[in-house]
């Protein structure tokens, strides 16, 4: 079988870091076995689905660089979950119940308060033909649930986790259908799953419990569950479940200057033994890519971790890959020049104002005064077209037999009115004789 993913995510709200992590670790994992990456859209709840957040998602994939192999919408597939729900009514497999959600929040404050587990009595299996009519004559609509076996437990090796098993006996029969006759989750995703050809199942570890609900419903329709694998969830960098990363989206890292490589070189990596590297090409992330690597504790997501990948990223992306976010006039070797001090794009444009001036220098102290005027009259003198820097210093070296910091830092300062910054030979041909020469005098 080709080894196929899929991504479902439901259109109801913008995409979060856990999410973009799952949509990534699917897309690594069908890369690396050169298998299909789907894009589903999970959008039977129509009364929450909005086009804007279908387009948002696609944009935010897009922007890492995660390319489905082909897009489902779930809403285009109602036919075809009624055709296997139907199926499974007549197989005795899904059954109405009538409840009204108060009353079953009162059976589970009854079991609890007893020091019982808050599981659906299968009170609607009791039920008579009579029964049901009378209710629905009195205008009660069921919703319905999906029958458990309770013969045998249900069991599965985990990717991640490892062996699995739940008792079937201590879990409620999951509702798979409103009254109002909308889908839950569970039995449209296994209809997809198994029409799609879906391999293995990527997610997180809150779907565990669905996962053993799940199984039993590939069983009753007649075909082999794909392989799972719950990941831990990401807490955040104070070491507890933050709800701050439910906001963290595309949106917020393309905000403050984060590399789309960046968000990938870390989360491809987070929860693994592997350390994380500065990876501009993802090539190696998906050749390294096992769940076997993965641990079962929270995997930490540390802002400034990411922000110092970035910075380690951005100095490795050559100038095409950055060209059209770089100020006016900018070229390829003032960007080799400034690269290395970047921690984001953004910053490019601070160091452009540097290079093309006006600069505001600091007061040089008295004695360095008559050294920058010298070193203004040589500036005029010395050969432009090779390495100014280095013949200017060489130069003012030999004349006045200074060197280190009381060489290099009063002609930095008065060059470029900074203590600190790229390298002096990358800048000064950038800055200019002219130029060079006035911020000289001037100082």
């Amino acid at each position: 079988m080709t080894v196929t993913t899929r991504f479902a995510p439901s259109p109801t709200g913008s995409l979060h870091v856990g999410n973009l992590r799952t949509a990534l670790h699917n897309w690594l994992f069908a890369r690396r076995h050169g298998g299909r990456f789907l894009l589903r859209i999970d959008d039977t709840d129509q009364a929450r689905s909005e086009e804007r957040h279908v387009d948002a998602i696609r944009a935010d994939l897009a922007w890492l660089g995660l390319a489905p192999d082909d897009e489902e919408r779930q809403s285009a597939r109602f036919d075809r979950y009624e055709a296997r729900f139907a199926e499974l009514v007549a197989a005795g497999r899904v059954y109405p119940a009538y409840e009204t959600a108060e009353e079953l929040d009162l059976k589970r404050k009854v079991l609890l308060g007893r020091g019982l587990p808050p599981v659906y009595g299968r009170a609607a299996l009791t039920l008579t033909d009579a029964d049901r009519a009378r209710l629905e004559a009195d205008g009660v609509q069921p919703h319905w649930r999906f029958r458990l076996d309770h013969d045998a437990a249900i069991e599965w090796d985990d990717l991640v986790r490892g062996h699995q098993r739940f008792d079937p006996r201590t879990m409620s029969d999951p509702v798979v259908r409103r009254a109002d006759g909308s889908w839950l989750y569970l039995l449209p995703s296994v209809i997809d799953d198994v029409d799609m050809g879906i391999s293995h199942v990527v997610r997180g570890e809150d779907h565990v419990s669905n996962t053993a609900s799940q199984l039993q419903m590939f069983e009753a329709l007649g075909a082999s569950p794909p392989a799972f694998a719950h990941e831990a969830l990401l807490t955040g960098s104070e070491g507890k479940l933050s709800k701050r990363l439910g906001s963290l989206g595309v949106a917020h890292f393309r905000e403050i200057g984060i590399e789309p490589q960046a968000l990938i070189a870390l989360l491809a990596r987070l929860g693994t033994s592997d350390p994380v590297e500065p990876f501009a090409d993802p090539a190696p992330l998906i050749q390294s890519f096992d769940f076997g690597r993965f641990g079962r504790a929270p995997a930490r997501f540390d802002e400034t971790e990411l922000a110092q990948l970035n910075a380690r990223i951005l100095h490795q992306l050559d100038f095409v890959s950055v060209a059209t976010r770089l100020p006016t006039g900018m070229d390829a070797a003032a960007w080799d020049a400034i690269r290395p001090n970047l921690s984001t794009v953004a910053e490019s444009a601070d160091w452009w104002t540097v290079v093309q001036g006006p600069v505001d220098s600091p007061a040089p102290a008295e004695e360095d005064r008559a050294f920058l005027a010298r070193a203004a009259a040589l500036a005029s003198e010395i050969d432009w077209s090779a390495d100014p820097w280095h013949a200017l210093t060489d130069a003012l070296r030999a004349e006045t037999e200074r060197k280190g910091r009381a060489l290099f830092l009063p002609l930095r300062q008065a060059l470029t009115g900074r203590d600190h910054g790229p390298d002096m030979a990358a800048l000064l041909p950038l800055i200019g004789k002219d130029r060079a020469i006035a911020r000289l005098s001037a100082a």
